[in-house]
């Protein structure tokens, strides 16, 4: 096969090979051309055979199906013509391996027949060696993949929906939802706990609905101040406050024609509650230091790790700014009710950092796949990917290991049950959903008594987070 333009890449048994007069061991039988070529004609394998020009010099009945041509027509054809030029183009590793001598295995390619169907087919090469008069030639053989490839496809397509990745049945639930509510200019209210992909739902909504050519602008509305996150919010005129030197445009006004992402929504405070109910009821914002309403075209998607519902009971949180934002509720499940995701999330990851680093890791040996299957993820997805990443760092190829996760992986600690996380006396029974007391200790131990972070931790309010250290006498340490 020669190595000029349009390389040639084909192959099948050659059915002008000379054929032996008997069967080794088989005095009284003899296998004829003919014999040949019915026993070619009968495999579901297509199989065409090459000269070293790259010309076809043999074709077998399923691979005239499968490439849809007849056999007359194909033979002294070259491979190209016949395969078509994408796969002369895009089957280097076939080229080299006619080139060589050398076999491969399990190549799928697409291809486009004389007809103009796509397939995709998965090759395989062989050499046949050269005999007295007839130089070396070559056989592909193939068979049609195209039916389990868009099955495949199909079922990728139905298990992820944008970044997020599912097959369980809470989540594909979530995927339908998504899905519905994409269109609208519905405000949504997403609930989950920390790490499930409040997030990356909000991204879907923005980017499968009909903004998704306007901006996405998140907003962590933890991380700011009140005043500071007034400002970033609405924006400020020059001279509101000390070091406004001039006009700011705020986070809504930049998400016209988009859509703005209002993370831990929560922790947001009565006073911009109010500011924010506005927007919602009106789609107008008013900078800081001015008393001009500017009209703002978004759609507004706020997400929490936080019972709403309760700080709405309690009062620290505003009943009808809550269910202006819960037009549209929709709640992540944990990553240890949906353990089905878990080898699919985990794959997901594999192949995003085996892109990122070059690093040739398939997937996880069975061990590995139950230590994860086993463990309680109390971080969810987000401590899923950590747990991936960390692997990529030790491993060096092939497939990750018990020895290449996390050592928590393999010693978790228990987690703990709902009658002891929440007790079972009369005051637990009353408090149903509130943490008992050793698990309140443990996480303001772990979050240095900050009472907003312990609260986030063990998911209630501040409000209700105080009312419990004050009933338990808890005191800091050395306060």
């Amino acid at each position: 096969m020669d190595n000029t333009a349009g390389k040639r890449i084909c192959t099948h048994p050659p059915t002008e090979a000379p054929v032996p007069d008997r069967l080794p061991n088989s005095p009284t039988r003899t296998v004829t051309k003919e014999d040949l070529e019915a026993i070619l004609d009968g495999l579901v394998e297509g199989i065409v055979t090459l000269d070293d020009s790259g010309a076809i010099i043999g074709i077998n009945r399923a691979a005239c199906e499968i490439l849809e041509t007849e056999k007359a027509d194909a033979l002294e054809t070259k491979c190209c013509d016949l395969l078509g030029r994408q796969l002369c183009q895009s089957a280097a590793g076939i080229r080299e391996s006619i080139r060589s001598g050398q076999p491969i295995r399990d190549v799928q390619i697409p291809v486009q027949t004389s007809s103009g169907n796509r397939k995709v087919l998965q090759f395989q090469t062989a050499m046949l060696p050269p005999r007295e008069g007839r130089p070396r030639s070559s056989v592909l053989l193939f068979r049609d993949v195209t039916e389990l490839v868009t099955l495949r496809e199909n079922l990728e397509r139905r298990y992820r929906l944008h970044n997020l990745v599912g097959k369980s049945k809470p989540m594909q639930d979530v995927f339908e939802l998504i899905t519905e509510v994409a269109d609208s200019d519905a405000t949504v209210l997403i609930e989950g706990e920390s790490g499930t992909g409040k997030e990356l739902v909000a991204r879907a909504i923005h980017h499968l609905g009909a903004r998704s050519a306007g901006p996405y602008v998140a907003v962590n509305c933890s991380a700011l101040a009140e005043g500071v996150l007034e400002s970033e919010l609405f924006g400020h005129v020059q001279g509101a406050f000390t070091g406004a030197t001039r006009d700011k445009r705020g986070r809504f006004e930049a998400a016209a024609g988009g859509t703005i992402f209002l993370d831990e929504i929560g922790d947001v405070a009565p006073a911009i509650q109010v500011k924010l109910l506005r927007v919602l009821q009106h789609r107008v914002i008013e900078r800081v230091g001015s008393d001009e309403s500017v009209p703002v075209d978004i759609r507004v998607i706020a997400a929490t790790n936080r019972p709403l519902a309760e700080m709405v009971a309690e009062g620290s949180f505003r009943r009808d700014f809550y269910y202006r934002l819960r037009v549209v509720p929709i709640h992540l499940p944990p990553l240890r009710e949906r353990r089905d995701d878990l080898p699919l999330l985990a794959q997901h990851f594999v192949e995003r950092f085996r892109e990122e680093t070059g690093r040739n890791v398939e997937g996880l040996d069975p061990e590995a796949t139950a230590l994860l299957l086993d463990y309680p993820w109390p971080g969810n997805v987000r401590e899923l990917e950590n747990a991936i990443e960390y692997a990529f760092v030790k491993v060096r190829g092939g497939l990750i290991g018990p020895e290449h996760l996390p050592p928590e992986l393999s010693n978790p600690r228990p987690a703990a049950s709902p009658a002891a996380l929440y007790g079972e006396g009369p005051v637990s029974a009353e408090r149903r959903g509130v943490p008992d007391e050793a698990t309140i200790r443990h996480e303001l131990h772990q979050a240095g008594w900050n009472i907003a972070r312990a609260a986030r931790r063990l998911q209630i309010s501040r409000t209700t987070l105080y009312k419990r250290i004050s009933e338990l006498g808890l005191d800091r340490p050395g306060g």
